[in-house]
């Protein structure tokens, strides 16, 4: 499907088991290799995102950082 630069836009069929395979052109473009561990995310109002792959970490990081003045 063609958009505007650097947007995309695919289809995936869900298997019996629930399963989906990420379209190659979207795994090339965002470097997902088998093994992989991606972040899910879910809005009942506005569907499912799944950010780049580094984000996990990002957010781990975010949620686990000690503020000034906290301590565990």
């Amino acid at each position: 499907m063609i958009g505007p630069e650097g947007k995309y836009a695919w289809t995936a069929t869900v298997g019996e088991k629930g399963q989906i395979v990420i379209p190659k052109q979207a795994r090339d473009i965002f470097d997902i290799k088998p093994g992989d561990t991606l972040l899910i995310l879910g809005d009942e109002n506005r569907g499912i995102a799944i950010p780049p792959k580094g984000a996990f970490a990002e957010l781990f990081t975010a949620t686990f950082e000690e503020k000034d003045g906290e301590k565990d």
